[in-house]
């Protein structure tokens, strides 16, 4: 593991927030807060300045709200992980920020320490929500798979595969999943391969976003 701390772009409307989420970061060494930006298009300006690995980004901002900067952030720097910060739970809200590439959904309500964790899940590839907005997710999304076919593709897999797909999406590591499973770190590896293959998904990230997609958040409030 790397011990460069993760470089991290603030965005939110009020200063006041962003100091605070600044002073929950850098209280320790594991965050580096490289720029803050109140509105869309100067996150999207500061992302491609500073190049973060992750960008905090509020939902609700004026002018081009944090949706669309997702949108564009994605197509710019498809690299940069973002985890969306907002007040509301509203399904479609985060349906949106689904779509529109957000790797975590997380309420502004959350303690310092969920949001240390969530950053950190985000940067490494995985999949971060609020227990509240994988719950509103589950039942939607269950639906939206059975329009787009997900749900067909996923009975490709075999009971082993969609096992170690669940401890994907929960955010476990492969070696924490080897441990649970019961199998060698190297066979978890081997299944994440066939599962991509499978899928037709490229990386762990869209295999999460897939998995997400396809209804298979996990739910539980740990």
């Amino acid at each position: 593991m790397s011990d460069e701390p993760i470089r991290v772009l603030v965005v939110d409307d009020h200063e006041i927030v962003r100091q605070g989420i600044r002073q929950v970061l850098e209280s320790g060494s594991d965050f580096l807060v490289v720029a803050e930006a109140g509105d869309g298009a100067r996150a999207v300006a500061e992302a491609e300045t500073h190049l973060p690995d992750v960008v905090l980004l509020d939902v609700s901002l004026p002018g081009e709200t944090g949706l669309d900067a997702a949108r564009n952030l994605k197509r710019l720097l498809p690299a940069t992980r973002i985890l969306m910060l907002s007040v509301y739970d509203n399904t479609e809200y985060v349906l949106e920020a689904v779509r529109a590439g957000a790797d975590g959904y997380l309420l502004k309500d959350s303690s310092p320490a969920e949001l240390r964790q969530a950053i950190q899940q985000v940067h490494a590839g995985e999949s971060a929500f609020s227990a509240a907005t994988a719950r509103q997710l589950n039942t939607a999304l269950r639906q939206e798979a059975q329009r787009t076919g997900k749900e067909e593709r996923l009975a490709t897999l075999t009971g082993r595969e969609r096992e170690v797909l669940q401890q994907v999406v929960d955010g476990r590591t492969n070696k924490e999943a080897a441990a649970l499973l019961g199998i060698s770190h190297r066979t978890v590896e081997t299944h994440r391969e066939n599962i991509l293959k499978k899928l037709g998904v490229r990386s762990v990230a869209e295999l999460t976003r897939f998995a997400i997609e396809a209804g298979l958040l996990g739910d539980d409030d740990s």
